[in-house]
């Protein structure tokens, strides 16, 4: 059995990692970063009551200096991108909105900090919700991200801390898939971009999740956590 640090933000990603790896780990320290996002109290929130509902330790870690500098629509006065659905697949378009919410160096760092933990603690994994389809336009989230992180970390590291991602080779139709089947609480996740009591259902990432869960035949968790607006 394996001891886990997990990355999680509250969104559909993270959490159905999470249910993944809770089958073969036996404790779970989850972090949650606040890198001065728009949306960071609604993840902050659900990523609480996501922990609690999978009994993990939760910690929320502050690197608003990350933000603070950051040109990224994410943190920034910038409007975020609102993406037609009909384009999610064009890799053009694609890149062009996934340029305007890049943060420099994000994941490589939050895998860093997590390695901290991980090291200290004698966790032996680090679970990030990299996948397939975020993948084509997010460098960060490839099988490349993970081997050139995890060859550095073998030097960096004294306790064979890995990164793995559960989800790596699966698209956001799968993700859901995975995430019916493991009856996750999909009433507390949050995967908007923006920060509201329902997502916003217009930026790229809702506009995926929705996709995903069309393809999955769940309108009823479409009516529930979406704006309807």
């Amino acid at each position: 059995m394996s001891k886990a640090v997990v990355l999680l933000s509250g969104g559909l990603d993270s959490v159905v990692s999470l249910a993944l790896i809770k089958e073969y780990c036996t404790d779970i320290l989850a972090l949650t970063f606040n890198y001065k996002q728009k949306s960071f109290e609604k993840e902050a929130a659900a990523a609480k009551k996501i922990a609690e509902f999978y009994n993990a330790e939760h910690i929320i870690i502050d690197i608003s200096w990350l933000g603070r500098f950051s040109m990224s629509a994410l943190t920034s006065s910038k409007d975020i991108p609102d993406i037609n659905s009909n384009d999610l697949d064009n890799k053009e378009i694609a890149e062009q909105t996934a340029k305007s919410v890049w943060i420099p160096n994000r994941n490589g760092l939050f895998v860093n900090i997590a390695a901290c933990y991980a090291e200290a603690l004698k966790y032996d994994l680090i679970v990030i919700g990299a996948n397939k389809e975020e993948s084509a336009t997010f460098k960060d989230n490839s099988i490349n991200f993970i081997n050139s992180i995890n060859n550095a970390l073998s030097n960096s590291t004294d306790f064979n801390v890995k990164v793995i991602s559960p989800i790596i080779n699966k698209t956001k139709k799968e993700i859901v898939a995975d995430g019916i089947r493991l009856n996750i609480p999909f009433n507390l996740v949050y995967s908007c971009y923006n920060s509201g009591e329902l997502h916003c259902g217009h930026c790229e990432s809702c506009k995926r999740f929705i996709r995903a869960l069309k393809e999955n035949n769940r309108q009823d968790i479409i009516d529930k956590i979406f704006n309807k607006g």
